[in-house]
């Protein structure tokens, strides 16, 4: 989204920032709609399977009350968080939060989420002294947005390996 702003800044992308903005919503607002259906669909799994070493059915009970009381919020600003943005929408559907409460936070978290982006990358772009190193600030910011997530997998994965060494 960030490189999209870039390039509708920059002349590469043809279209208005209006019109990326707006289709880029509505891909956000499609994926989280299918995180949902897919959370609905397929939770009533999940509420019968026995406990294993990814999941715990009281994890189920904790998100139905945390959604209870937090849904709203959590559906408009699970988009800012990597992993969050992900499950967020099929632990919604798993918990059977209702739909149009559902989609309408969601529609206005991906409004924001898309919006902020894709602005961000529009005016970095339009700053002069930044046009001549634009492809090393978005590089930048990739590495930025992604160093956390990388580690965190990196953690797992040793946690994971020293487990199963001790079993």
């Amino acid at each position: 989204m960030f490189t999209a702003g870039v390039l509708a800044s920059t002349g590469a992308l043809s279209h208005n920032i209006f019109v990326i903005c707006s289709l880029l919503t509505l891909a956000a607002v499609l994926g989280n709609g299918t995180g949902y259906w897919f959370g609905r669909k397929t939770g009533t799994l999940f509420y019968e399977r026995k406990n294993s070493k990814f999941f715990r059915p009281e994890h189920l009970v904790t998100a139905t009350n945390f959604y209870e009381k937090w849904g709203n919020l959590a559906s408009a600003v699970a988009l800012f968080f990597p992993i969050i943005r992900t499950f967020a929408p099929i632990v919604a559907g798993m918990v059977k939060m209702r739909f149009g409460r559902f989609i309408f936070f969601a529609s206005i978290g991906s409004a924001l989420w898309v919006t902020s982006f894709v602005l961000a990358g529009y005016l970095v772009a339009r700053i002069p002294m930044l046009k001549e190193y634009l492809n090393y600030v978005v590089i930048a910011i990739i590495i930025v947005v992604t160093t956390p997530m990388i580690i965190g997998i990196i953690r797992k994965l040793k946690r994971t390996v020293k487990e199963d060494e001790k079993n």
